[in-house]
């Protein structure tokens, strides 16, 4: 029995070593779990925070195009008032007087200055009034082709600042677009790093609990073990206490022997040799 308490205290110091190294081994796979946890917790909000950017830009790139094909329709637009007026002024310009405006109406305030302020019969009045429409339909074509011109000069400015705008929607839109792109792939670079973290954190966590599964089998073998050892022990306590009792009851006896010897010899007993006697009741 003795044996075997050594033979199982051995196997019992084994299984507590190993449990010992599992435990830290479980102890440092939950502590690389825990700090992959927090770097894929940071990552994520890296990700929100790109995405979010990504998002805002998309935005405005939306806003831009509308107001890029905005301004497209409105050059389209002036064009086409471009080329109306252009046809009007054509047609205008055919039937152009050859006078200026400027002696025209120098004409035309000529005659009404003569028909206000002098004497003038029904018949010079009408036709002097005769000589003023013509003068004042040639003044009509003048001031209708000055405001032609004026628009047509209007709508090419207007063409030309819409031309400028959608250029200029467009160069923004395509900066934007290509920083929007950026933010996009480098949202999605740090998802596949948080897959792969999540990925080597569950391995992780699936070791820690492997090794926690092993390290309970362990603490079974060492419940076992240790009880095993108990009640070995038990049981060698108690073939020493047989064996010491045994060894008192050969004693005792000697003892006896030996005083009852001397009680016949007539010999002097010890105070144990007497004891013993009288507990026999050999007095």
């Amino acid at each position: 029995m003795e044996q075997r308490v050594a033979e199982l205290s051995y196997e019992l110091a084994t299984i507590n070593e190993n449990r010992d190294r599992l435990s830290f081994e479980a102890k440092r796979w939950a502590e690389k779990r825990d700090a992959l946890h927090e770097q894929i917790k940071n990552l994520r909000v890296e990700a929100n925070k790109l995405k979010e950017k990504r998002d805002k830009l998309n935005d405005q790139v939306k806003e831009l195009k509308n107001l890029r094909e905005h301004a497209k329709t409105e050059l389209r637009t002036r064009n086409v008032h471009l080329s109306e007026l252009k046809k009007k002024l054509e047609t205008l310009l055919e039937r152009m007087p050859r006078k200026s405006m400027r002696e025209i109406k120098k004409e035309i305030n000529g005659f009404e200055w003569e028909i206000q302020t002098t004497h003038l019969t029904l018949k010079e009045e009408k036709s002097l009034i005769d000589r003023v429409k013509p003068l004042e339909a040639q003044l009509l074509v003048h001031n209708q082709l000055l405001t032609l011109k004026n628009n047509h000069v209007k709508l090419k400015t207007e063409r030309e600042t819409l031309g400028l705008n959608a250029k200029l929607y467009h160069k923004q839109l395509s900066e934007l677009a290509e920083q929007s792109q950026s933010f996009h792939e480098n949202m999605f670079e740090t998802l596949n790093k948080i897959q792969a973290f999540q990925s080597e954190a569950d391995s992780a966590h699936q070791k820690h609990v492997q090794m926690k599964q092993e390290v309970k089998d362990f603490n079974k073998k060492h419940i076992k073990l240790s009880h095993q050892i108990t009640t070995l022990k038990q049981k060698l306590h108690q073939v020493e206490e047989e064996k010491q009792n045994k060894r008192k009851l050969e004693i005792s006896k000697d003892l006896e022997e030996t005083a009852l010897d001397k009680l016949r010899r007539g010999e002097k007993l010890t105070w144990e040799e007497f004891k013993i006697l009288a507990e026999k009741k050999a007095l």
